[in-house]
């Protein structure tokens, strides 16, 4: 061979192999650049994956002041529209005056008014004349059944005491309770409705004293 010939040969290797060293550098940076793509791919997906599961954690588990609030419903939410409105109760009076009073029957003959004090009021006494303002529950003093009550119209009574406008029983128990009290007034038949102008027998009630002027 001649030296020409062999000249061209080993250009020709030479070329070759610059080929082939490009074709593999071109194919490492095609590999350098799927593998980037594929780890942006991967963060990206993992970044949205985080935002969607901190949405959802708010989406569904509320903040403890969100939490309470849905928890807990105010007075106004829960309160029955056609529940009777609470009474106004005079300053520094039990709680209790706010709910309405179970009445049980009474026991044995009832021959003489007596008057009970279950809550003993710290306001002024009612004196004979004054105008009482008070809820009461009224029920036959045998068995128990309620025949009336203040509870169940939504409002308190006003009403004059120690001026013969109601029954003696009324008249005679309720002077010289403290307003704030709550008494229960057990009134045998002839100082109730001797008359038959109401409910008949002895009867017990029991008032609470929320005002007296």
């Amino acid at each position: 061979m001649s030296e020409h010939a062999g000249g061209q040969e080993s250009k020709a290797r030479r070329r070759l192999a610059e080929q082939l060293a490009e074709q593999k550098a071109a194919e490492a940076k095609r590999r350098r650049q799927a593998w980037a793509g594929a780890l942006a791919a991967v963060a990206v997906a993992g970044v949205l994956i985080t935002v969607f599961v901190i949405i959802g954690q708010r989406g569904g588990d509320d903040s403890p002041e969100q939490a309470a609030g849905t928890a807990s419903a105010s007075p106004t939410d829960l309160a029955d529209p056609a529940a009777p409105p609470a009474p106004q109760l005079p300053e520094g009076a039990d709680p209790a005056l706010g709910s309405k009073p179970t009445v049980a029957a009474g026991e044995g003959k009832l021959t003489e008014l007596t008057v009970t004090s279950l809550i003993e009021g710290t306001g002024p006494k009612v004196a004979a004349g004054q105008t009482i303002t008070a809820n009461y529950v009224g029920v036959f003093y045998e068995s128990g059944e309620e025949f009336d009550s203040s509870w169940e119209r939504g409002e308190p009574l006003a009403l004059p005491i120690g001026a013969g406008r109601v029954i003696e029983g009324w008249d005679k128990g309720l002077v010289g309770v403290t307003v704030g009290s709550r008494v229960q007034l057990d009134i045998p038949a002839e100082q109730a409705y001797p008359d038959g102008n109401g409910p008949e027998g002895p009867l017990r009630f029991v008032v609470d004293i929320l005002a007296a002027q």
